[in-house]
């Protein structure tokens, strides 16, 4: 044989060989992935030092992700305006889409990427994607009136 045929010899038994194996790198041990999901880690963060022994809590204190909590993009302190730029409504909402309208719960459903929530006859909605600015706004079903919405 000359080298060259050696060569390809050597590299059509290396991809059989490769082939052969089983091609299960993506999948992991169930209690692994369950302690990967107790603990707050992934298999990058825990490279990083994130113990997955540990709960949440412990390695939210430690820099690892958050206790628990998912931040949604529309967590924050809002304003809606009028035209004149007088404030109609303070506006907060918590990372689990909690909203308070000028310090009263009020219910809020997701629609089509946006956060709707109603406090008597004004509707709001919020839009989610940051990439969207100037389009969260308020309506009054009564007064037919409107205005925008914006983060403080």
């Amino acid at each position: 044989m000359t080298s060259g045929n050696t060569f390809l010899a050597t590299a059509a038994a290396a991809a059989a060989i490769g082939l052969s194996s089983p091609l299960a790198a993506h999948a992991i041990d169930p209690a692994y992935a369950k302690k990967l999901e107790k603990s707050g880690c992934t298999q990058v963060t825990e490279l990083q030092g994130c113990d997955i022994n540990k709960t949440k809590e412990q390695n939210a204190k430690a820099g690892f992700g958050t206790a628990g909590t998912a931040v949604s993009p529309y967590a924050g302190q809002w304003v809606a305006r009028n035209g004149d730029g007088r404030t109609v409504s303070s506006i907060r909402i918590d990372g689990k889409n909690k909203v308070l309208v000028n310090g009263k719960p009020v219910a809020s459903k997701l629609s089509d990427g946006a956060l709707v929530f109603k406090s008597g006859f004004i509707t709001y909605t919020i839009q989610g994607d940051p990439r969207i600015t100037n389009e969260s706004s308020w309506f009054d079903s009564d007064a037919r009136t409107k205005g925008p919405i914006r983060r403080q």
